[in-house]
């Protein structure tokens, strides 16, 4: 029987014999902009690879937009073309928030499925798939106002203010909508399951929504939901839609939403930076 014979290798040897290996340095890490683009690529990934995701995001839009229009038009105001100039902003008010809690979903999933601690193990920045869920919303939240403007236009929509107020609305809704993203992926790291996450969004968010001056001025209400809708941070979001789409901005609800997205950041954001950190 022919016993085992260890043979050194001196670095020398080692380099004649694995030239390449040793040659070629170590690659980097990649940098924080680098891996959120990284993870932002993968949300888009995932979307193409399964393309029902996009379900929410394309029939919410088109179903507010027709449904309400034609449903309350001719009630409430006599002619659905007056009242698409109104309903309309909240409308796409509506579209982009109710898909906002798909990062918080998609973190849910991950550390459910173990996912999450590969991405730990990894050397990149550690908030990488976190930003990167948020950067891929981005894309829905566009897509989602995109289907609503068009379609309202389609059908008779005129916003005032131009193009130039149809994009400054649609920035100051994707500033809010990221900033409420980090309060979905602050729950997503807390709950259990991706159907936790979803169900307890839809609670919260269909009354805000559905308690605001969205379908109709809060003046024909009583005063006890009055005081309510006046004070819902949604209805502050809807009134600076209004404002800068049909031509008259209203500075002091714009200042409104910017100060609500700023404290729902401060807020969340470090929190899910917490939460994000102590997972095991």
């Amino acid at each position: 029987m022919t016993g085992s014979t260890s043979v050194s290798i001196t670095p020398g040897q080692a380099a004649t014999l694995l030239p390449s290996a040793l040659a070629e340095p170590r690659p980097r890490p990649p940098g924080p902009l680098a891996a959120t683009a990284a993870f932002g690529w993968r949300g888009l990934l995932k979307i193409r690879h399964v393309p029902e995701q996009l379900l929410d995001v394309i029939a919410i839009p088109v179903v507010f937009t027709l449904m309400f229009t034609y449903l309350f038009g001719g009630a409430l105001t006599g002619s659905t073309h007056r009242y698409l100039q109104f309903i309309l902003p909240g409308t796409l008010v509506m579209a982009v928030l109710l898909v906002s809690m798909y990062a918080g979903i998609g973190l849910s999933t991950d550390a459910s499925k173990g996912i999450s601690d590969r991405f730990r193990s990894m050397p990149i920045w550690r908030l990488a798939p976190v930003t990167g869920a948020l950067l891929g919303d981005v894309v829905r939240y566009l897509l989602a106002s995109g289907l609503v403007i068009a379609l309202g236009v389609a059908i008779g929509f005129r916003p005032a203010g131009g193009p130039l107020g149809v994009l400054a609305g649609i920035g100051l809704l994707l500033l809010f909508a990221l900033s409420l993203t980090w309060a979905w992926t602050a729950l997503g790291l807390t709950l259990r399951s991706p159907q936790a996450v979803m169900t307890t969004g839809t609670v919260v968010l269909f009354p805000l929504t559905l308690a605001s001056n969205v379908f109709v001025r809060p003046q024909t209400m009583p005063g006890w939901l009055r005081a309510f809708v006046t004070s819902n941070p949604v209805s502050h979001l809807v009134t600076a839609e209004r404002g800068l789409m049909h031509g008259h901005p209203a500075a002091g609800q714009i200042a409104l939403v910017i100060a609500a997205s700023a404290a729902l950041t401060a807020v969340f954001a470090p929190v899910t930076a917490w939460l994000y950190g102590r997972q095991r």
